[in-house]
């Protein structure tokens, strides 16, 4: 938004104030006409850093209401996060299940990633059913179904038929195009520079 510089005249000022007063009017008749009131499945893809940081945002924004969050790793979760640390301090206000191995060439076991998926997948299931729940992000959960370590079209149907108002949250790279179909908000990523492309390795607070 901008502002008006303290030195332009009269004249500049009113037409800045009547410019704002339109833009107001239409920004309040917009938010007039959205009565819609829902749980919302958003998707976190691209090449980008940040997908799960923004997932953990929305935790961050939920609790911050006094309402309940639950997070389920499906590759990740080998090693332990600042924000895992930080969300747990929350209590019982958070439900935290890292059940991934680390990422697939780390396992280099195709049985076993996908018997960590399914674990992963259940923990999920049995989470959507809790009805005091309100945010659920799946972490990762788009790179066990690029790999088809789950069955895509249960995995979508499922959350299509989730609580009305649960909102659930799929970070990953690749998501389905059936996911992004289903899906009420999407967000991809764009990497545009990375300092690991200049030898910086992976740093506490900022990775992990």
């Amino acid at each position: 938004m901008t502002h008006p510089d303290p030195s332009t005249s009269p004249d500049e000022a009113t037409r800045y104030a009547a410019k704002m007063a339109k833009r107001k009017a239409l920004q309040d008749r917009e938010a007039a006409s959205r009565d819609i009131e829902k749980g919302l499945l958003i998707v976190h893809t691209g090449t980008g850093k940040g997908k799960s940081t923004a997932a953990f945002g929305l935790a961050l924004r939920m609790l911050g209401h006094g309402r309940r969050v639950g997070v389920v790793q499906f590759i990740k979760g080998a090693w332990t996060t600042g924000e895992r640390s930080v969300l747990e301090s929350f209590g019982p206000l958070v439900t935290w299940h890292s059940l991934g191995e680390g990422f697939t060439w780390n396992t280099q076991d195709k049985a076993r990633d996908i018997a960590a998926c399914q674990r992963a997948w259940e923990r999920s299931r049995e989470l959507m059913r809790e009805p005091d729940l309100a945010l659920l992000i799946l972490d990762e959960l788009n790179i066990a179904l690029r790999y088809d370590y789950l069955p895509l079209d249960e995995v979508v149907a499922e959350l299509q038929a989730r609580r009305p108002d649960l909102h659930v949250v799929v970070t990953g790279r690749n998501a389905k195009p059936a996911l992004i179909e289903a899906a009420d908000l999407v967000t991809e990523m764009t990497l545009v520079k990375h300092p690991s492309a200049a030898g910086v390795k992976a740093q506490a607070g900022i990775e992990f």
